[in-house]
């Protein structure tokens, strides 16, 4: 029998950890718990072998599966994922397995050797050792240390209530190391369960009083059976079931809980009648799935296209053949419709993986699919990682969004993941685009990817007429800076009273993003972050109470405070506020169209599923005719009565240092003007721009990819920029400056001194938001001709960092960054 694995653990170490088996064998692939450091940690089994290591190895203390949860192929996916992004391979399972509501974890804190010696010492002078805190504050440290004095770890919520210990005076003891913290963790039955009282039939009743006749009867109304939940309304004490329970006339039964794809299910249409260009697409994609061929194809399809009639073809003609197919789109807030579409088409075969999912709904949807009873998934990124079986399909819709890029460890690109996994297992993959990123494009003219174009819409309906109109021109004529401009307003009008809808893009949050003192010039920033507060207004409801007040905001960390009444720095009471965003918008479209019926979408109103399913189904039925929002109404929303779409201050992304400024602009800019015209109605767009001549807004205008692509790719070809290099940022941070700073130049000097074929290093520099969460931040852009140069440059520049005491935390390795911010 083996007598040791090697276990990978969710923390920011390149390396996996080995520990002694006591008693059985696990499997590779299966999770373990075992201790490290002050904590017990769920990992994952990689290797189970005989060879000891050079120091003493902990036992694993419990083995949580009997079989391998991935696959052969997920756990080769898993590794390339590491070695690829340069990223811990623990953190990498972690990512791959959404399993958190089966361990379940609490904080204990126990008494350390120098709390015992305070103690004793404090029980002596009759006092604590010397310190700033009050007597009052002493007495509950002493308490908390003699509470703790027997030995074993105790919960953080047991030991405030039993000695009046606040969490400031643990935090103190903590660095005063009169007292260490510990985590403990053990396996939990995750399943959502529901309680369900059922009237036991033919039962002869007993005399009863009121109460318990009203749930009799209830239940009886009911078929016999309801959700102990939903007796609740009868207003009964909780004690009336019980008795009834106890008198053998009605039992308890626990059930799973039913889960909802999408209150949207009825509103979309199936059994589509596919055109021409689509039947070309479906034929061409349906001969790689029958043929086990891997090979990616990039489909490009103006806005309204059908793409979507084409990938539930697909997904249609994958299940057929007996395989199973993954749908991955960019944001949470387009599963709902898609997965309406899905169940539609293949009914309980559809799972929905997200992270606006519950732990235990994540883990049931999990379980699942890993059974094989369901065969289609959709969801964001991480439904790349599904444990399907037989997969033959995936599709990666919209697979230009840079949402797709994860922004924490492992910094993994769920288009380019797709593709390595459908190469694993001899898969199609399918990248749909209105708008494809560069790499994906040039991918496609190399020939490393099938390219399937979709020239037209639907019904041969025309693409929206897009006018754009010149804000320096409107100034000048007008004097006044506006929101709107008068051609805006009036299009809007006109729309709206012709009975059809019209939706205004406005991609700021908040009312507005800047708060400034007209004295002093100081700006309002984050406490935490380098970057500006957002002011937000009041929202008040329709019975004329306000649901939230107004607040100062950080969009970066969630940082929130009042709006002060005098300014910080200089006690002026003139503070300005500047800049509009959605809030505001939709401010004055009430004001200007006092009549319309106006919606919002931003993530403000928008913050979980079923408020997304709740407003798109308000635009649906006509109940709202004006949307105001962010970039999340210009992705994928079928609105069929949009003829009119405005598009205000988009173009100060031009402004932003990133090389994909003018792509991201262009990409918005055709995206949001999709949505228009997607009816039996032309649609036409109005955006307001400071920038009329630039090529990214001039080509949007003439729905021109092709020369678009043609001006970008000189460019990116020229400043040596992804596709003609391959890129990665690395961030160096620390919650201290001096710190941080020391660390980058220290890197800094080593890429001076060091020669690295075919690499070229930017830096190191103050990252451009340089102060995120408390921490500081600095980087260096290395760019090379080849991934093998990046990848060795990268792995050397760690293992210099080790060597000089870096901690590998504080370093992060965004290999094909998307943002450098």
């Amino acid at each position: 029998m083996p007598a040791f694995c090697d276990v990978a653990l969710p923390v920011p170490l390149d390396r996996t950890f080995t520990y002694s088996l006591p008693h059985a064998v696990p499997t590779v692939g299966a999770r373990v718990l075992v201790p490290f450091r002050n904590e017990k940690m769920a990992g994952m089994v990689m290797r189970v072998h005989d060879d000891p290591p050079p120091v003493e190895a902990k036992p694993v203390l419990a083995i949580l599966d009997e079989e391998p949860l991935l696959s052969a192929q997920l756990t080769a996916l898993a590794e390339w994922i590491a070695q690829y992004y340069i990223a811990p391979i623990g953190e990498v399972m972690r990512s791959m397995l959404p399993l958190m509501a089966e361990v379940k974890k609490q904080v204990l804190y126990r008494i350390t050797e120098q709390g015992r010696e305070a103690l004793y010492e404090g029980a002596e002078q009759g006092s604590s050792r010397r310190s700033r805190r009050t007597p009052e504050e002493q007495d509950a440290e002493y308490k908390a240390l003699n509470y703790l004095e027997h030995g074993e770890p105790v919960k953080a919520a047991t030991l405030r209530s039993a000695t009046g210990v606040t969490r400031e005076l643990i935090d103190g003891m903590l660095r005063k190391k009169w007292i260490a913290r510990e985590t403990s963790a053990e396996q939990r039955d995750a399943r959502r369960l529901v309680r369900y009282a059922v009237l036991i039939p033919d039962t002869r009743l007993p005399k009863l009083n009121e109460n318990q006749q009203s749930i009799l009867a209830e239940l009886a109304g009911a078929g016999g059976e309801l959700p102990v939940v939903e007796l609740k309304r009868l207003e009964v004490p909780a004690s009336t079931l019980a008795t009834l329970v106890k008198r053998e006339l009605v039992r308890i039964e626990e059930r799973a809980a039913d889960f909802h794809l999408s209150a949207l299910a009825g509103m979309h249409r199936t059994g589509f009648t596919l055109n021409d260009a689509q039947q070309a697409a479906l034929d061409t994609i349906t001969a790689a799935v029958e043929t086990n061929e891997f090979r990616p194809h990039l489909l490009h399809g103006v806005t309204g296209s059908g793409k979507t009639a084409v990938y539930l073809a697909a997904m249609q003609k994958a299940l057929d053949h007996g395989k199973s197919a993954i749908l991955l789109v960019p944001e949470i807030g387009l599963t709902p419709a898609m997965a309406a579409q899905l169940h539609h088409a293949f009914g309980s075969e559809v799972a929905l993986l997200h992270s606006a999912l519950t732990p235990e709904e994540r883990s049931e949807q999990w379980h699942r699919i890993r059974k094989g009873d369901a065969r289609v998934v959709v969801g964001t990124r991480s439904a790349v990682f599904a444990p399907v079986e037989n997969l033959g399909l995936i599709i990666v819709d919209e697979e230009h969004d840079s949402s797709y890029k994860q922004e924490s460890t492992p910094r993994y690109h769920a288009r380019d993941t797709a593709v390595m996994r459908a190469k694993l297992a001899n898969a199609t993959v399918v990248l749909g685009s209105a708008t494809p990123s560069l790499e994906s494009w040039h991918n496609a003219t190399q020939g490393r990817y099938a390219r399937i174009e979709m020239h037209e819409r639907v019904n041969r309906r025309p693409l929206p007429k897009v006018e754009l109109v010149d804000m320096r021109q409107e100034f000048q004529e007008t004097g006044q800076e506006h929101l709107f401009s008068r051609a805006l307003i009036e299009r809007t009008q006109a729309t709206l009273e012709r009975g059809e809808q019209a939706i205004i893009l406005l991609n700021r949050r908040g009312y507005s993003f800047v708060v400034m003192c007209r004295s002093c010039g100081e700006k309002l920033q984050c406490e935490n972050c380098s970057i500006s507060l957002t002011y937000h207004k009041p929202v008040t409801s329709e019975d004329g109470h306000a649901q939230v007040g107004q607040r100062l905001e950080c969009h970066y960390c969630g940082y929130k405070r009042t709006v002060p009444q005098r300014c910080p720095k200089c006690e002026s009471e003139h503070l300005y506020y500047l800049g509009a965003g959605s809030q505001q918008g939709e401010e004055r479209l009430q004001e200007l169209f006092p009549g319309a019926r106006i919606g919002r979408m931003d993530r403000d109103t928008v913050r979980g599923r079923s408020d997304m399913e709740r407003l798109l189904m308000r635009l649906h039925s006509g109940e709202i005719n004006l949307l105001v929002g962010t970039q999340m109404i210009a992705k994928g929303h079928d609105i069929h009565g949009v003829t009119m779409v405005g598009v205000v201050g988009c173009d100060h992304a031009l402004g932003l240092p990133d090389f994909r400024a003018a792509e991201r602009v262009f990409q918005l800019l055709t995206q949001v003007s999709g949505r228009a015209g997607r009816g039996d109605l032309p649609g036409t767009v109005l955006v307001q721009t400071y920038h009329t001549d630039h090529y990214a807004v001039q080509c949007a205008a003439k729905h021109d990819f092709h020369a678009f692509v043609e001006r970008e790719m000189k460019y990116r070809r020229w400043m040596h920029y992804p596709p003609y290099a391959v890129l990665a940022n690395l961030i160096i941070q620390s919650p201290h400056l001096e710190e941080a700073a020391g660390w980058s130049s220290t890197l800094g000097r080593w890429f001076q001194s060091t020669q690295l074929d075919g690499v070229r290093v930017l830096g190191p520099a103050t990252a451009p938001l340089s102060r995120v969460k408390r921490i500081y931040r600095f980087h260096l852009v290395l760019k090379a001709e080849k991934r093998q140069q990046l990848a060795r440059a990268l792995r050397m520049a760690l293992a210099h960092a080790d060597a000089k005491g870096i901690p590998r935390r504080n370093l992060v390795v965004d290999v094909d960054a998307v943002s450098l911010m």
